[in-house]
């Protein structure tokens, strides 16, 4: 085992453990697994949601409403970081002298009580491939444990609790929050400009995930990205690189459309492994497979065991996830909040056989359409009719007078609407049988996707 941190040690002596936040895609995970390793787990969320019920089901005590009565009789306070410090149950615990801990505290103690921790980190893709390695090695019998910032379909959840040393942890860069991870393995997908609103500069950015893969044994990482190589150039640890390029280590061949994705053959270093043919669409899954390909053949699995798991994902909760179908038009939900990610998505849809491709998206974070907003719009551009939602604050306030407006303006017929009924009956409105709907976004807006099928069925 590792050498525990101080602050790691504190889960060796206690027992009963309250998460406040509970609820949330963050805290949920650690709340289930420390509920199957024996800890009493307690916890407190706004609202009663899907996530806060399932918890009460596995016998997790969950109070709707956060007052200070809620930490009796807790060794440990936990907490996201969306929970500040005038918080009544982040003060009582002060006062009642109960230690406290921010959540990515717990989730790095715990990947310092597994000998192979596999991060998975990069501006784009974590939750995929995190689900994507962790449903291989699930159905190969590596009996992983793992933390996913998505619902992974296979175990209709966002964690697994496995009995073996492999942990799966999806490994995200905001505030530095995978800085408190002690991986084995990283892998590295890519280097985008997300979060300067924390990291200040492109370099700043870079030199965050150069510490997080330098505290690894192994980093596999996207050569085919400039960013990716320049961080890898400054450090000393074993490199395996992937990508469409025949430079790397693991590439990509011969690769030819299929009925949900794209099929392809995996070569490493000019020897054919084996073929993947991805049942989740857009070229980006290419290298999502590829990688989670290399990460589980280099631990044993064998290349057609991959194969075979592979083309069972469906993808993860909210990337490009289908919820139905109402007269002929599909709805489908993602997470996609970058530019990116937005482009990456509506290329996917409109490589796949719909006639058009009707999208709404919300913006997230008031800092992120300051600095992006061109490339959202230029992204946004690639569907056939956009709408919009006001921009989710989230942590921030609007310093920088910018609205969804700004975004609109930018794009030709482009809608900004509030009220998500009002929006569910004007998509639905704009669109017609072989078209898709997509909603998109981090925040909410997936509920516009569940009223447009709900309300037609």
């Amino acid at each position: 085992m590792k050498t525990l941190r101080e602050e790691d040690k504190i889960l060796d002596k206690i027992k009963h453990i309250h998460m406040v936040g509970i609820g949330g895609s963050g805290m949920y995970p650690l709340a289930e697994i420390l509920n199957a390793k024996g800890y009493t787990v307690s916890g407190s969320d706004k609202n009663v949601t899907e996530l806060t019920r399932r918890l009460e089901t596995l016998g997790i005590k969950v109070y709707c409403g956060q007052s200070k009565e809620n930490v009796t009789g807790a060794q440990l306070v936990v907490y996201s970081a969306a929970v500040p410090e005038n918080n009544p149950e982040r003060i009582a615990a002060k006062e009642l002298n109960i230690p406290t801990m921010e959540r990515s505290h717990l989730l790095g103690a715990l990947t310092r009580k597994y000998d192979n921790v596999i991060g998975v980190c990069g501006t784009h893709g974590k939750t995929t491939v995190t689900s994507m390695i962790t449903q291989i090695l699930l159905l190969n019998k590596m009996q992983p444990t793992a933390v996913i910032g998505g619902k992974l379909p296979i175990a209709d959840s966002f964690c697994v609790v496995g009995n073996s040393q492999n942990f799966v942890c999806e490994s995200c860069e905001f505030v530095d929050s995978f800085l408190q991870f002690s991986p084995d393995i990283s892998v590295l997908l890519n280097i985008d400009n997300d979060h300067l609103d924390y990291f200040g500069t492109m370099e700043n950015l870079e030199k965050s995930f150069l510490k997080f893969i330098s505290m690894s044994k192994i980093c596999y990482a996207n050569g085919d990205d400039s960013r990716v190589r320049h961080v890898l150039s400054q450090t000393g640890i074993k490199k395996v690189t992937y990508g469409f390029e025949s430079t790397n280590d693991y590439y990509a061949a011969n690769i030819t459309a299929g009925k949900r994705g794209y099929c392809f053959d995996v070569v490493k270093q000019g020897k054919t492994l084996g073929k993947l043919c991805m049942s989740v669409p857009g070229r980006h899954n290419i290298l999502n497979g590829l990688v989670s390909f290399a990460v589980c053949f280099e631990m044993g699995v064998n290349p057609c065991d991959i194969a075979n798991s592979l083309e069972k994902f469906s993808g993860a909760g909210r990337r490009f996830e289908f919820i139905g179908e109402v007269n002929g038009i599909t709805v489908a939900d993602d997470y996609a909040h970058h530019p990116t990610e937005i482009a990456a998505t509506l290329n996917a849809a409109k490589s796949l056989d719909y006639k058009r491709v009707i999208v709404v998206f919300q913006p997230y974070t008031y800092s992120r359409v300051n600095n992006l907003k061109d490339g959202m719009i230029e992204s946004l551009s690639i569907a056939d009719k956009v709408f919009l939602t006001p921009i989710v604050a989230s942590r921030e306030t609007n310093i920088y007078n910018v609205s969804s407006f700004d975004i609109a303006k930018g794009i030709d017929g482009a809608e900004v609407i509030e009220d998500y009924d009002i929006l569910a009956q004007r998509m639905l409105n704009a669109a017609q049988s072989g078209d898709i709907i997509i909603t998109m976004g981090a925040g909410d807006i997936y509920k516009v996707a569940r009223k447009i099928v709900e309300k037609n069925k």
